[in-house]
C-alpha cells in the first residue's frame, strides 16, 4: 500500500462563514453549544434567584422555605436535564461529521485503488 498521505477535508470554515453557508456543509452546532449551556445555565441561576426574591418579598415563611429548599433542587434538575439534551444533539452532529470523514477517507482510497488497478492494466509496450 501506498504511503502518500490522504488530504483531510476542507479546513474549517469561520464562524460568519460558517454561519452564512445556505448548503449547510459546515456546522455551527458543535461551536455554539457551550455558549449555549453557559447561557442556560445564567438563565436558570437567574431564575433561581427571582424565585427565592419573590418568595421573599411574600413574606410568608413556609414560601420562603420552601424556595430555598425547592428551588435549588428545581434548577439542578433543569440543568441536569438541558445538558442531557445539549449532549444528545452534540452526540449526533459529531457522528455527523465522523461519518463524514469516514466518507471523504473512503472515497480516496477509492481513488487511489482505482489509479493503481488503471496503472496495472495498462499495456507495457515491448522491450526491444
Amino acid at each position: 500500500m501506498s504511503t502518500t498521505p490522504i488530504p483531510t477535508p476542507a479546513a474549517r470554515k469561520g464562524f460568519i462563514a460558517s454561519l452564512l453557508d445556505p448548503s449547510f456543509t459546515t456546522l455551527v452546532t458543535t461551536r455554539v453549544i457551550r455558549y449555549l449551556y453557559i447561557l442556560l445555565l445564567v438563565l436558570f441561576g437567574i431564575g433561581l434567584l427571582g424565585f427565592i426574591v419573590a418568595s421573599i418579598a411574600s413574606g410568608s415563611a413556609a414560601q420562603i422555605v420552601v424556595a430555598l429548599i425547592i428551588g435549588p433542587l428545581v434548577a439542578l434538575l433543569y440543568i441536569i436535564y438541558a445538558r442531557v439534551i445539549l449532549e444528545v444533539i452534540l452526540a449526533i452532529f459529531r457522528i455527523l461529521e465522523s461519518s463524514r470523514e469516514i466518507a471523504f477517507v473512503q472515497r480516496q482510497q477509492l481513488a487511489l485503488l482505482q489509479q493503481q488497478q488503471g496503472a496495472a492494466q495498462t499495456p507495457q509496450p515491448p522491450a526491444a
